[in-house]
């Protein structure tokens, strides 16, 4: 065997070679800073230094390097010992200031050392993330004059921390601040429920929630929300999340049911990826119009346990597509409708009825000389009054249409002349009240009426019905001079 050598001579080997940083250090100055402020009655080490920055270097300045290794030499890029001591200042600086105080407040209460992860800086300038532990060596207790701290490179380390914070951060601010609502969803639940009803032999999962509607209820109800964002609170007019989540039986309900059982069928049919319009309801009772889309995310298909929905608010758009809707069938100035949905319901109930069908075809008296003597605007109030009282006396299953200027008709399935006869007197009786409540102009309609009992006897009525109102309308004129000679001579 080979001569064992001197315990100083294994130090100096294991101290020089070893793979970590390793420092020499003579702590006593510092030892006898802590007696002196103990004697002046300090007891709070942190509080001390917090109330003086100053007193953070006035420490450092009391750590004494003795020696380091060649792996601190490698570390902090120094060629030599007497570079690396010559040019600590560069080494501890910046964020090592706000981490020395743990280590200094670890020794004030008697610890025989400290550790702590600091910041220190190599001589080429790179900044060292180092895990730093530092003993007092035994024997030395009494004087703090021999300490040996270790520091570890931990750069790597502390930056892949960082990268996945920062990661972390990116993806909660794209969930977040997204665009569009994003629900993270767990439908771990509603698998074993539809397993469940798989194990029972069920191979007919449409007809199944059919007959066991309250299934669908049940499977809503097992629906954990996992996580809402930003724009969730928003469109939904929630203050929080916990708001929110306490209040989901608010949000879906009423046509969500329906729209849930189309889910579930797909969900049955193995559609973990799913688009759909639905509506949703926001807490303030408001419907919210939803395109939503679904999908269980790809590591989570065996489970369900993990699935996101996004939902873009459509409300806008449903509106406008309403509103198209509604222009494409109605008069904008009386709001009744208009001659396109007319003739299409005409043609409707001359191919299916219901019979008999009776017509009340309707001419707006002195709508020209209205518009001659006192403008269109007063011509289009009276068109808007013919509104009103049509809307007042005409059923919703009857229409009530503006097929051109000053011309309207009513058609009015399954109901015989007699039954018509009655619609024609409530609105006369429509326009008298009318004319009450408003001064000025005055409201006058001539009506024709006729009734049919097939399909091919439309047109005939439809023509009846026209002679009707002409000669109802001639009897208007044919009145005017004698009224306004009447009107004359209470006038004089």
């Amino acid at each position: 065997m080979s001569p064992s050598l001197s315990s100083g001579t294994d130090f100096e080997h294991m101290f020089e070679l070893a793979p970590t940083s390793l420092w020499l250090e003579d702590f006593s100055a510092l030892k006898q800073l802590f007696d002196a402020w103990r004697a002046e009655g300090v007891t709070d080490l942190r509080e001390h230094l917090a109330q003086d920055p100053a007193r953070v270097h006035q420490c450092i300045a009391c750590y004494k390097v003795l020696r380091v290794n060649q792996r601190t030499l490698e570390l902090f890029a120094a060629s030599s010992q007497d570079e690396l001591l010559c040019n600590l200042d560069k080494v501890f600086r910046d964020d090592m200031q706000t981490q020395v105080a743990h280590e200094l407040s670890q020794l004030w209460s008697g610890a025989p050392g400290f550790s702590n992860q600091t910041v220190n800086y190599a001589l080429d300038g790179r900044r060292l993330d180092v895990g730093i532990r530092a003993r007092i060596i035994p024997g030395h207790e009494a004087t703090w004059s021999r300490v040996l701290v270790s520091l570890e490179d931990v750069t790597s380390q502390v930056q892949s921390a960082l990268r996945i914070q920062r990661s972390e951060r990116y993806a909660r601010d794209l969930f977040e601040h997204s665009p569009v609502s994003l629900w993270v969803e767990d439908f771990s639940a509603v698998k074993h429920l539809m397993d469940g009803v798989r194990a029972q032999g069920i191979r007919d999962f449409k007809t199944f929630i059919k007959v066991h509607p309250e299934f669908v209820s049940r499977c809503m109800e097992e629906i954990r929300v996992i996580d809402i964002n930003q724009l969730t609170l928003k469109m939904f007019g929630a203050a929080g999340k916990d708001e929110l989540l306490n209040s989901i039986g608010r949000i879906f309900r009423g046509e969500m049911h329906d729209s849930f059982a189309e889910q579930l069928q797909d969900l049955w049919d193995g559609k973990l990826f799913q688009q759909r319009e639905v509506v949703n309801y926001a807490l303030s009772g408001e419907p919210v119009y939803i395109h939503m889309q679904f999908s269980v995310l790809a590591d989570h298909h065996e489970h369900w346990d993990l699935v996101l929905l996004s939902l873009v608010d459509i409300t806008a758009r449903k509106k406008a597509e309403a509103y198209l809707e509604y222009l494409g069938k109605h008069d904008v100035l009386t709001q009744l409708r208009n001659r396109t949905f007319y003739v299409e319901e005409l043609n409707r109930i001359t191919r299916k009825g219901p019979w008999p069908l009776s017509v009340i075809t309707i001419d707006l008296n002195g709508l020209k000389a209205i518009n001659d003597e006192h403008g269109h605007a007063a011509g289009d109030a009276l068109l808007r009054r013919v509104g009103e009282v049509l809307a007042k006396a005409v059923d919703a299953s009857a229409c009530a249409a503006r097929v051109g200027g000053d011309e309207f008709t009513v058609l009015l399935p399954g109901m015989d002349e007699r039954s018509a006869v009655a619609v024609r007197e409530r609105i006369a009786s429509l326009v008298e009240i009318n004319n009450q409540f408003y001064p000025g102009q005055h409201l006058s309609l001539a009506m024709g009426l006729a009734s049919c009992a097939a399909g091919d006897q439309v047109e005939a009525a439809l023509h009846h019905a026209d002679q009707a109102m002409y000669a109802e309308k001639q009897h208007y004129y044919q009145e005017m001079p004698n009224e306004r000679r009447r009107g004359g001579s209470f006038k004089d």
